[in-house]
Parts: C-alpha cells; structure tokens; sequence
C-alpha cells in the first residue's frame, strides 16, 4: 500500500504538471492578509509537542472560519507578492483547512475515517473533498499541496511544515508561518520533526525515519540526499555506512489526551 501511494504521488505530480494547475489569484496586497487570528488559535490549541486540542478548536470554530473566509478572498497574486509570502500562505492555509476539515467531522479517531470505506487515491479520499474555495476557485487540500506547493516552490522542507492530522505528520506547530520568519520556522520544524523519537529514530548505525521522506523522496533528493538531510537536523549524525530504513505511518489522530 505504502508503494501505491508512492506511485499515485508521482503519477499525480507528473499529471498536475502537463496540466499547466494554476494557483487562484487575486487583487489582494499582502498587506490585505493577516495570519494573527490563526496564530492566535494555534498557540490557544496546540501544545509544544503539535498536538491539537480539537474540542478547544471546535468552540472557537467561528474564529477560525473568520480565518478562512479572509484566506478565501485574499488568495496571493504572484505579481506583488514574495515566494515568501505565498508559500507562508498556503502553508498556513492547507492546515487550517486540515483543522477546518476534522472540525467538521469530529470526533472521529483518524482522518482517514473521513469519507467512503473504499478510498481511491486522489479521487475519494479526504483529501479530494472540494470544501475549499480560495479566489474563487473550488479546491481540496491535494490540490493545494500538489498542484500548488510543490508544484511552484522547489522546497522540500514544506512537508516538515503541512500537517494531515495524524500523529506520524510533522508536528503542527503553534505559532502562524510568516514570510519574515518562513526560512527559520522550516528549519525549526525540520528539528522537531527529525528529534521527535515517535516519528524518526537516529542512531550512529542506522536512522529509522519517517515514509514521509519516502513518499516525497524525489523532492529531497532534488536538493541532497536523504542522509544529508538527516543529518542536517538530527542530534545524533548517521555515519556514512549507517542504514536507512522507513517506519510505518500511524494515522491516528493528533489529538491531545
């Protein structure tokens, strides 16, 4: 299954392309967005270990759609705005959308619980359900993450950053992604992420990493090796014979207890 969903990523990223999937756009100044409400709730309903406390999200619920409603008709006009400003933007839109999406739902135990039984990659699964409008345009969080982050930003480290609520994800961190501060916050979370003894083991012999870094290998390796980036953020360095195996992915929700 795990090899599927490899596939069907490639297969996806190959198809967006010959496509020509553009980003929605608008008038919008970035001066138009502001991300403090999200950041608000974030460090309200996150913990510093990225778990959510959903039931806290829930009542403030109406904030957050305030949040989503200002992201719907802003959506960043690559003319006037910096890379920076729009990769902190649709980082910060796919997980609120992703909290937005099992607000909707809850309580439920994984996201996958989301849907039809029988989930087609990319065509019935929670990640296809077009709840989102941005500028306009009807979208679901594949298409936010495909057709536009990875598609348009040559930048490995978002999937350090995008969340799908399961506790093998990145940990949901409790402060907004701004533009001033994108290049830092993604190295922060890199750090966490490959520290985080839950998601990636790394000795001096061998790193039992995250499938993240599986899925998305070719994004990586299009800027250095896996072990490279290892070692660029965990404690412990693997040494150059050490080996590279990948843990299997826990879809449990990340919901605090």
């Amino acid at each position: 299954m795990n090899y599927l969903r490899k596939f069907l990523i490639c297969i996806l990223t190959v198809f967006l392309l010959a496509c020509g999937t553009s980003a929605p756009t608008s008038d919008a100044a970035p001066a138009d967005v502001s991300h403090a409400a999200w950041d608000k709730l974030l460090k309200k309903h996150v913990n510093a270990q990225g778990m959510v406390n959903y039931k806290g999200f829930k009542q403030d619920r109406a904030e957050l759609k305030k949040y989503l409603d200002q992201l719907s008709k802003n959506a960043p006009n690559p003319k006037t705005w910096s890379k920076d400003e729009q990769l902190a933007y649709w980082i910060n839109a796919y997980n609120a959308y992703t909290v937005e999406l099992i607000l909707e739902y809850y309580p439920l135990k994984s996201i996958k619980d989301i849907g039809s039984s029988i989930k087609i990659p990319f065509v019935n699964t929670p990640w296809d359900i077009k709840f989102i409008e941005i500028g306009g345009k009807k979208m679901d969080l594949n298409n936010i993450e495909h057709g536009i982050i990875r598609k348009q930003f040559n930048e490995p480290r978002i999937h350090y950053a995008l969340v799908c609520a399961a506790l093998s994800c990145p940990p949901l961190r409790n402060e907004a992604f701004l533009p001033e501060k994108l290049d830092k916050q993604l190295d922060d979370q890199g750090r966490a992420f490959l520290n985080d003894p839950t998601k990636n083991v790394v000795t001096k012999d061998k790193a039992s990493i995250s499938k993240i870094m599986d899925w998305y290998g070719g994004d990586f390796k299009k800027k250095m090796p896996i072990r490279d980036w290892v070692n660029q953020y965990a404690n412990t360095k693997l040494s150059e014979g050490g080996s590279i195996s990948f843990m299997d992915y826990n879809w449990t929700l990340n919901e605090q207890k």
